[in-house]
């Protein structure tokens, strides 16, 4: 309760979030499985202020949901710039693509719907910051995969790397998702082409920056 309670007096002293963005977090809950997902408010603000603050060009997002993130980078992103999101699930496009369409920022945003590890080879960009939050056991796969693309001093973020407080206790047998994070972790951890750290915003969220 004190958690949530915190989170309320954040939001409260926090820029709104947009009228599109309200409905679509609505739409979300009432409509989706799994809302939890949504990025939400303040980490929808975090990524906002951290395309400004970088003045990003290129964007690349790995796991569109219903799109409110997308939402919320392509509003930070440089006036030529242009994010690549990429989703799965291709029963969320309709709701995808319909929210995008009212976003003033829906010229910045390229939807792609399909398995990120054959779309991303195809997408010939340097990103100035990716960001991570698709299938969990995949998370090394993407990051690999990645990283040759981002430049010198690029961001990637990975959502969802404290994936519930799972990752501070024993890790249940057949518990893949839990695993696929905390081999993630380590990973990044252990690798000297990078500098990183973990922001414990919501389910944590870990600053990548390549050197």
């Amino acid at each position: 309760m004190e958690q949530e309670a915190l989170e309320e007096y954040c939001e409260a002293h926090s820029t709104p979030q947009s009228e599109l963005l309200y409905r679509l977090t609505r739409e979300t809950h009432q409509k989706v499985m799994n809302p939890r997902m949504l990025s939400g408010h303040l980490q929808g603000m975090l990524l906002t202020m951290l395309c400004r603050m970088m003045r990003a060009r290129r964007v690349l997002e790995i796991g569109t949901y219903t799109g409110y993130s997308a939402l919320c980078i392509a509003e930070g992103l440089a006036d030529d710039g242009l994010l690549h999101t990429i989703e799965v699930n291709e029963e969320r496009e309709e709701m995808i693509r319909r929210y995008l369409a009212q976003s003033p920022y829906q010229d910045k945003i390229q939807l792609h719907i399909g398995d990120a590890l054959q779309v991303i080879p195809t997408l010939q960009e340097q990103w100035d910051m990716v960001y991570i939050d698709g299938d969990k056991e995949q998370y090394t796969d993407y990051y690999e995969m990645v990283l040759p693309q981002v430049r010198k001093g690029g961001i990637i973020l990975a959502d969802n790397v404290l994936w519930g407080e799972k990752v501070i206790h024993e890790i249940r047998s057949g518990d893949k998702d839990t695993k696929a994070v905390c081999a993630f972790n380590e990973h990044v951890q252990n690798d000297e082409r990078v500098t990183n750290f973990i922001l414990p915003v919501r389910d944590g969220v870990m600053f990548i920056e390549k050197l």
